[in-house]
């Protein structure tokens, strides 16, 4: 049996069993799985969990069937890095129930409006949108409180049913990363888009239980990036509605794959997708990936195949076919 200290492993997020792994591993250098469960007073099988989590976090290496004890630096640091997020969450977790315990004593402004600190707009996000049931709509526009890549969350509530409808604007669009890595990869798995030149403010609505308005990129210069929770309220039924209404006015936005006519390719359906939300020739060919040259032989083919005599004419031609 491994007699050190194996408390401060614990602390910082590993299981027991697992740091009692790691300090036996440790002496060793390498081992087989045998000679680790022996060496830690234990039988393989019940071993094996801890060794596993021991490879997850980076503490334990492979040399063939062989384990080997890796430099406890880098994954101390991720451990660390954990524990300190579950810490966070634990800190809104107990700040939502305080909340909640206030909102039965009283009901008043305070209860309604909540303003969400910068550093936690991010997780608060996530985890309104983690329990939503039905239906996220949003206003958007940058800033953005993540980068490009796609937003994991929205994918996977997609993948349950969930409705999706955004109305983007066209200030969120010219940005090519962001457009790119996570626009389209939301469009092409179902959610339901829109845009517009412009939108009166940013917004997301979860369900009908809440809003979040956060500030346009004016706004969060002058004071940084918190936002503005919004619980059931008249204020909450009107941010509703102006979100209707943005939705009602807003032009689709086509960038999925399915074909809208029996002669037109996903690419082309993108393609005139994107021009109908007003970009430019040079931001159409990067998000498509494709040069200046291809972007207009593909706008000669379409005009040929449609009769149009120019771009305009064209654009009614799909709309009038429900290509866009």
């Amino acid at each position: 049996m491994v007699s050190a200290d194996t408390g401060h492993l614990v602390t910082l997020g590993l299981g027991e069993q697992a740091a009692r792994a790691y300090l036996a591993l440790a002496a060793l250098g390498t081992s087989t799985l045998d000679q680790l469960a022996d060496a830690a007073g234990r039988r393989p099988e019940q071993i094996r969990c801890s060794v596993e989590e021991l490879l997850q976090v980076g503490l334990a290496g492979r040399s063939g069937s062989d384990l080997v004890a890796m430099p406890p630096g880098p994954a101390l640091d991720l451990l660390a890095r954990r524990r300190e997020a579950e810490l966070a969450a634990a800190r809104v977790a107990a700040a939502d129930t305080f909340r909640l315990l206030r909102q039965r004593v009283s009901v008043g402004v305070d209860t309604l409006l909540e303003i969400i600190d910068e550093a936690a707009v991010q997780d608060r996000i996530r985890q309104l949108e983690q329990s939503v049931r039905a239906e996220v709509r949003g206003l958007d526009s940058p800033p953005y409180y993540t980068g490009a890549d796609v937003n994991q969350t929205e994918l996977d509530n997609l993948g349950t049913g969930i409705r999706y409808r955004a109305v983007y604007a066209k200030t969120a669009l010219d940005r090519s990363e962001y457009l790119a890595d996570n626009v389209v990869p939301c469009v092409k798995a179902g959610e339901e888009a829109r845009t517009l030149p412009d939108v009166p403010v940013k917004l997301l609505i979860f369900d009908t239980d809440c809003a979040v308005v956060s500030l346009s990129s004016a706004e969060a210069d002058n004071v940084g990036g918190s936002a503005l929770l919004i619980r059931p309220s008249s204020l909450l039924s009107a941010l509703i509605g102006l979100f209707e209404m943005c939705w009602r006015a807003a032009l689709p936005l086509a960038l999925g794959d399915s074909a809208g006519g029996p002669f037109l390719q996903p690419s082309e359906r993108r393609l005139l997708g994107l021009l109908a939300a007003g970009l430019g020739d040079e931001q159409v060919a990067r998000t498509l990936g494709i040069s200046r040259r291809t972007l207009f032989r593909h706008l000669e083919s379409l005009m040929s195949r449609t009769g149009a005599a120019n771009r305009f004419q064209l654009a009614l031609h799909a709309k009038r076919n429900g290509w866009i």
